[in-house]
Order: structure tokens, then sequence, then C-alpha cells
């Protein structure tokens, strides 16, 4: 799909498909499934970050100069605590490319959008390059688009739930009033749902469960590429109408009837 960036902040991509790196059984496990999946924009906890060269940390299995990190505020259940945490990544080398959530509480994960809307105004404000995970409200999406966000974020289904997507309209709706990239990020479990995100018009899908959380994992992230690759092509190919009745693939006109 090189000749078909997903463009964020000016720079291009060849895989629109984006994922996490947490919840593997190792690093090594990570490592694998993370180069199956061709992803070249990967998100990290700083939490994960290897800070006193402990040497089971993300970036010494996954080398910085071929991955493009995007620090993450998972986690954070307030704008001060995102910002804060964002601003840390940035002064210890996390740059400030960055993904924003904001979470309402513990139970749903869902975001809190006012909370999200905040820290993102003053984050686009500091020059940051703020991909904003949210709800699937057009509204919301809309305000963060106009704040200054490279890139939206709507959820198709709660995080880590793999019901896939279950708000087909909504995203849609997002992604046809949008300016910016929208990504799907969380609700993902399967390849079809991948593909479905894609055939919406979503510029990528962002995952992690879905690849760390299956029986094999590397197989899954291979499984995952293709459908993010297939999907984008449907979509760029253009479906043909759905119809209430049957239509005949071969043309009867011309035809003619011989009886013998």
């Amino acid at each position: 799909m090189a000749h078909d960036p997903l463009i964020i902040a000016g720079r291009a991509f060849n895989s629109r498909l984006l994922v996490g790196t947490g919840k593997y059984k190792d690093m090594a496990q990570a490592k694998a499934s993370i180069e199956a999946s061709g992803a070249e924009i990967i998100t990290v906890a700083l939490r994960r970050v290897n800070l006193a060269g402990d040497k089971s940390s993300v970036q010494d299995v996954l080398d910085p100069a071929h991955y493009t990190y995007l620090p993450n505020s998972a986690g954070c259940y307030s704008a001060a605590e995102a910002v804060r945490l964002l601003r840390l990544a940035r002064e210890v080398g996390g740059g400030i490319l960055v993904k924003l959530e904001v979470i309402a509480d513990a139970k749903t994960l869902y975001p809190d959008t006012s909370a999200t809307l905040k820290a993102a105004e003053i984050l686009t404000k500091e020059g940051f390059q703020v991909m904003a995970y949210t709800t699937d409200n057009p509204k919301v999406a809309k305000q963060l688009e106009e704040i200054g966000c490279v890139a939206v974020m709507p959820l198709a289904a709660p995080i880590g739930s793999g019901l896939g997507i279950t708000n087909s309209a909504t995203i849609r709706t997002i992604v046809e009033n949008a300016r910016v990239p929208i990504l799907v990020d969380a609700g993902v479990g399967t390849a079809s749902d991948a593909a479905i995100a894609m055939e919406l018009g979503c510029d990528g899908v962002l995952m992690n469960t879905a690849i760390a959380e299956a029986k094999d994992p590397v197989a899954m992230a291979t499984a995952m590429k293709h459908a993010v690759i297939a999907g984008r092509l449907a979509y760029k190919a253009g479906r043909m109408p759905k119809r209430q009745y049957a239509s005949a693939s071969s043309p009867e006109a011309g035809l003619v009837t011989k009886i013998q």
C-alpha cells in the first residue's frame, strides 16, 4: 500500500495498522507479533519505557529507529494527569506525536470526553501533535479536530471487549465529516472487524488486545495486516449497491432461444 500512505501530522506511513505493546506474555512474543503486523506506529505507556537500563522494556526489543513510538496517556482519569504524563513523555524523548486518552471510569474504560477536550486544547497549544481517543460522538470528534488534533480515534466498542464494530453508522458519519485522519481505536476482536472499519472509510485501525490475547498472536497479527489492506482496497474500489431483489449475473439481452 506504499502508493496509498497514511498521512498523520505531515508524515507518511505505509501501514494503516497501529498496534499496542502491552498484554503479551513476554517481549519476545510482542516483538514477533508486532513485526508480523507490519505496523510502523506503536503505542507505548510511559511506565514501559526503559529509563534505568532494565532490559525488559519495549525499546530494547523494538528499535525506535524502525518504529514511530506513540506515547499514550492510558490509565489517566483527569485532564491534568494526562497532560502531565505526556509532558513527561516528551521530556524523556517521547516526542510531540502523542495519543491522548482520558478515561471516565475503571469499569467501562469509556473516554471522558469533556476532560479529553480540555487536555487536547492544552496540549495542542503547547505544540503537541495529538491523536485523541474518544467516543463515537460526531460532535465531539469535530470539536477535537477544530481544537487542532492531528487525528481522531473513536472507539468501535469498549477497550479490550473484542465486540467488533458496534456503531458503524456513527463511525461513518465521523469519517464523512472529518478533515483529519479517523482511526478506529478499541473494540476490534478479529480480522473481519478491522476490514469493516476500513470499508467504512476509516484511515486506520489501532489495536492491542485483539492480537495479544489471540491463541496465536503472530498469526492474528498477520491476519490483521491483510485485513486492513483488504478493507482499504475495498473502500477505494467502491462496493456494489445493495438491492432488495436478485440481479442476474449473465445478461439476457440479445439471446436467442432455439427449439430443436
